[in-house]
């Protein structure tokens, strides 16, 4: 794959969450846009969050209990920064671990030798 190609949104859908869940962990007090920079960022433009993802993502994430949020105004404008909870951080960890597991598995039934008969 290209560098300059993008990954499929199916492929990507799961992946969401962990991905924002890791990013506040490590980056607290994101609002979203920067979100959606920072993951295009991290993986060379492979991986786009677009808006219409990122936001009901955020909302959910924060109905859960993951997230915080802080309004902050910003010149004339209202920025709404997210951070992740301490319930947030541990589902963060469950989730890498579970995506590990996950990744570990794949490589092994797609590096798997075809059977003979």
């Amino acid at each position: 794959m290209k560098k300059s190609q993008t990954y499929p949104s199916q492929l990507l859908k799961g992946t969401f969450q962990t991905i924002i869940l890791k990013l506040l962990a490590d980056h607290p007090n994101m609002y979203g846009y920067e979100i959606s920079q920072k993951v295009k960022e991290r993986s060379e433009g492979t991986i786009l969050l677009p808006e219409a993802s990122l936001y009901p993502i955020l909302h959910k994430m924060t109905e859960e209990g993951l997230l915080t949020t802080e309004k902050k105004m910003i010149g004339k404008r209202v920025r709404r920064y997210y951070s992740i909870t301490p319930s947030g951080r541990t589902a963060s960890e469950e989730k890498l671990d579970e995506f590990k597991r996950f990744f570990k598995t794949m490589n092994q039934v797609l590096a798997a030798k075809p059977l003979t008969a």
